[in-house]
């Protein structure tokens, strides 16, 4: 089954919390509930965006740094 995380916000989507760390998940990895797989920024604030179920992150659906608005599907998850 597969679950949506959707943006709760509008903003700039983030893959990564600063440009030189690795990115919080990539297609393929194994999440839990909880775990925090984007940040949306919002006036120089970032607020974490997490995983509602344990699962993988079966595809990423916006690019790094674009503008979204809330309710745009960021990434799906294969819930187990």
């Amino acid at each position: 089954m597969k679950e949506t995380i959707s943006a709760p916000m509008p903003g700039v989507f983030y893959r990564r919390s600063d440009p030189d760390t690795p990115a919080f998940v990539e297609e393929g990895d194994t999440v839990s509930a909880g775990d925090v797989v984007c940040l949306v920024g919002v006036m120089k604030n970032f607020y974490e965006v997490t995983a509602e179920s344990d699962g993988t992150v079966s595809k990423i659906l916006v690019d790094n740094e674009s503008e979204i608005e809330a309710g745009d599907p960021l990434m799906e998850i294969e819930v187990e």
